[in-house]
């Protein structure tokens, strides 16, 4: 008999929140009872490099990293970056991409083009794709800084947890003064119909 196990990868660029937000998570997945890996590569991510998180889940997890080809849902915060994993992903893989553009220096410097359609790509080779404009949705909230925590929010449709500890692992994680904010941002995010 196979354990089922629950695999997460966590995508954007450096100062984006994916470390943060995978913390968020992991925190929340073990004290719901689940046992949890999670690894992160974060190189350039001051400068704007590609951050990735992954987190895995289930009764018993013996390894961090997620092989390419068994991703079941895919967190992306920047459009380019869901296009970098997507040997990760399966056919039926949830994307929740935020609608983000983040120019690549080999963009900005007119070496490269940045690619126009990307959710239309993505949506259209993975139909469980949520589209978010997770920057206005941070700015309904009243913080733009918030965007990592509203994608985090419908994420957590996906996963059986109450939102009680969702809400408790924040308050532990999260200085005082932006607490109710981000749980502001967390709810906007969490409101979103999810993909069947």
């Amino acid at each position: 008999m196979t354990e089922i196990i629950t695999n997460i990868l966590m995508a954007g660029v450096g100062g984006q929140g994916i470390i943060m937000a995978s913390n968020i998570l992991s925190e929340a997945l073990l004290a719901a009872g689940y046992d949890v890996k999670k690894s992160e590569v974060h190189g350039m991510a001051q400068r704007g490099g590609s951050v990735v998180s992954h987190v895995r889940f289930g009764e018993k997890v013996y390894s961090p990293l997620i092989r390419k080809g068994d991703v079941d849902i895919l967190y992306c915060l920047e459009l380019l970056e869901s296009l970098r994993y997507t040997d990760y992903l399966k056919k039926d893989s949830v994307i929740i991409l935020n609608k983000y553009r983040l120019n690549p220096p080999s963009v900005s410097l007119g070496v490269q083009t940045y690619p126009e359609e990307i959710p239309e790509l993505v949506r259209e080779n993975f139909p469980k794709t949520v589209i978010l404009d997770g920057v206005e949705m941070a700015r309904g909230v009243g913080n733009p800084k918030t965007v990592s925590t509203v994608i985090l929010g419908h994420l957590s449709r996906y996963i059986d947890i109450p939102v009680t500890v969702w809400s408790d692992v924040m308050k532990e994680r999260l200085p005082k003064k932006i607490f109710d904010v981000n749980l502001k941002a967390f709810d906007a995010g969490r409101s979103v119909e999810r993909v069947a």
